[in-house]
C-alpha cells in the first residue's frame, strides 16, 4: 500500500503550531496538524467554574505586529478585548507593602523602589562606557548600564513575571536582545530605544494586554477552525526521518500507527519534544535542545470577597522579588483586568509559584500549596477570609530559562536545522516566551518550511 502524501505536517496545536499551519496553508494544501492533546491550544486552556473564568495557562497576551497582521487576515481581530485602562497600574511588594511600578516620569520621581541615588545612577545610564551583554547575564548587564538597585527593584521582578526565573541565571542577550543590540550600536539603552522608537513607528502592533471575549483556551479554538484541515488531535510523532527528497512521519492515535509523505515539516513543541522527534535524525540538535530548561508553574486561581482583603485589589497585580523570602511569585487581579471575570461582589486571583524559587511546588500537594500561598496573600494583601479554591494546575515544563549561552546555541541549532530542506522549528524558547513571540515563531517557520 502505498503512503499517503500530505503538503506539510505540523507537529504541535499550541499557539505556534496554529500560527504555522495558518502560514502554511495560504499557497500548499493539505496542512495536517497532529497534536497529542484532546484540543487544540496547547497551554491557552479556559475553565469556567462556579461563575469564574479561569486561564489555566497564559493570563494575557501582547499582540505584536506579525500577530496583529495574521488575526485580521483571518478576521479574528475581533476576538480580542483590551484590558482596562486601569491595568497600567503594576506592583512589586516591597518591605511590607506594595509599592507602584512606575510607568511616567513623574512616578519615577515619585517611586519607593529606587533610593534618591539608585534614580540618579539610573538617569545616569547615558554616560556609562560601552561594554559587551552577550554573555552577559541579565543581573550584571542591568546592574552594568542602570545599577544594582534598578536590578533588584525593577528588573528581578520584572523577570520573576516573564520568566519565574532568576535574574542571575538568565542571558541578557536572550531575554533583552534589543536593549543588548542598543549598547553595541549605540552605546545607551536610551539612546538605542529611541533609536529603535523611530526606526519601528507603526510596526509595535496593538498597544496594552489582551485577552479574549471568551478566555484564551476559546480563543485558539477559533484559530484552529480557521485551518482547512482540522488538526489531528490524540495523535504523536513515532518517528521522524529523511527520504531522499522528503519526509517520511511515523504517527500513532486513533486511527492506527501509520506514516505519511512529506517535504515540510514544522516542529512546534517544547525543546524536549523537538529533542526526542529529532534524536534519530539529526543527534547534535536534539543534543542542543535537550541542554534548555524549563521553570515548572502551578496556578492558584482563587475567588475572593474584596471586604475580606486588607489591600485594594486594583490594577494588574503585583510581583514578589527574590529578596522578599515569599513562595509566591506574584497575583494577577484577573477580574480587574477584563468584564465578566468573577460574579457579582466576587474577585478572581490569579497566584502563581513555583518557577526556579520553589520548583518543588509541583510535587507538593494541593492543600499545601493553597496553605502557603494563603499565607503569603495575607503577607501582601492582608488576606483574612476564606478564599475559594478554584482548582490548581501544573505545567512541569512551563517556561523556557534562557541562560547566557542559549543565544548561541539556538544560532547553531538553526545552522544545522538549515541543512535539513523542509524542517523548521518553532516555540518559546527560539526568539522569545510570550504568547505573541511564539505566534511568531510559528510564522516563521511556516514560511520558511515552505521554501524547503
Amino acid at each position: 500500500m502505498k503512503t499517503p502524501e500530505v503538503g506539510a505536517v505540523v507537529v504541535g496545536a499550541g499557539i505556534a503550531g496554529l500560527a504555522a499551519a495558518l502560514e502554511l496553508q495560504e499557497t500548499i494544501p493539505e496542512v495536517l496538524v497532529i497534536d497529542a492533546s484532546d484540543r487544540p491550544g496547547g497551554v491557552m486552556r479556559t475553565d469556567h467554574v462556579s461563575g469564574y473564568v479561569v486561564e489555566r495557562g497564559p493570563n494575557t497576551v501582547m499582540v505584536k505586529a506579525p500577530m496583529q497582521a495574521c488575526l485580521e487576515h483571518n478576521a479574528l481581530e475581533g476576538e480580542l478585548v483590551k484590558a482596562r485602562p486601569a491595568s497600567r497600574r503594576r506592583f512589586v511588594f516591597r518591605d511590607g507593602r506594595l509599592e507602584p511600578v512606575p510607568m511616567s516620569p513623574r512616578g519615577f520621581v515619585g517611586t519607593r523602589l529606587l533610593s534618591f541615588r539608585g534614580k540618579a545612577r539610573m538617569l545616569a545610564e547615558p554616560f556609562i562606557r560601552r561594554g559587551d551583554g552577550s554573555l552577559e547575564s541579565v543581573a550584571e548587564f542591568a546592574g552594568r548600564r542602570l545599577g544594582g538597585e534598578a536590578v533588584t527593584g525593577l528588573v528581578g521582578p520584572f523577570l520573576t513575571g516573564v520568566y519565574a526565573g532568576d535574574e542571575r541565571q538568565l542571558g541578557a542577550a536572550s531575554v533583552f536582545p534589543g536593549l543588548v543590540e542598543a549598547e553595541r550600536r549605540h552605546r545607551s539603552l536610551a539612546i538605542g530605544a529611541l533609536a529603535d522608537a523611530i526606526a519601528r513607528r507603526g510596526e509595535r502592533g496593538l498597544p496594552g494586554s489582551y485577552s479574549a471575549v471568551e478566555g484564551l483556551g476559546p480563543f485558539a479554538r477559533k484559530l484552529a477552525e480557521r485551518l482547512v484541515e482540522p488538526p489531528a488531535l490524540g495523535a504523536r510523532v513515532t518517528s521522524l526521518r529523511r527520504d531522499g527528497g522528503e519526509w517520511r512521519v511515523g504517527l500513532a492515535g486513533a486511527a492506527g500507527d501509520h506514516e505519511v509523505r512529506t517535504r515540510r515539516v514544522v516542529l512546534a513543541t517544547d525543546a524536549p519534544g523537538a529533542a526526542e522527534i529529532l534524536r534519530g535524525e539529526s543527534p547534535r540538535v536534539a543534543e542542543l535542545l535537550a541542554k534548555i530548561v524549563y521553570a515548572p508553574i502551578v496556578g492558584v486561581p482563587l475567588g475572593v470577597d474584596p471586604d475580606e482583603v486588607g489591600t485594594a485589589i486594583e490594577g494588574f497585580g503585583f510581583l514578589v522579588p527574590r529578596e522578599a523570602e515569599l513562595r509566591l511569585l506574584g497575583c494577577l487581579f484577573m477580574s480587574q483586568l477584563f468584564p465578566g471575570r468573577a460574579p457579582a461582589g466576587r474577585q478572581l486571583l490569579q497566584c502563581l509559584v513555583g518557577g526556579v524559587r520553589w520548583p518543588e511546588a509541583l510535587d507538593q500537594d494541593d492543600d499545601a500549596v493553597l496553605a502557603r500561598v494563603c499565607e503569603d496573600l495575607d503577607r501582601t494583601l492582608g488576606l483574612k477570609g476564606e478564599p475559594h479554591s478554584l482548582g490548581l494546575v501544573r505545567w512541569p515544563r512551563a517556561i523556557p530559562q534562557p541562560d547566557r549561552r542559549h543565544r548561541a546555541r539556538i544560532a547553531e541549532v538553526r545552522q544545522q536545522i538549515a541543512e535539513l530542506p523542509g524542517l523548521a522549528l518553532a516555540g518559546a524558547y527560539l526568539d522569545g516566551v510570550s504568547v505573541s513571540d511564539s505566534f511568531a515563531s510559528g510564522l516563521r517557520a511556516g514560511a520558511d518550511a515552505r521554501q524547503g
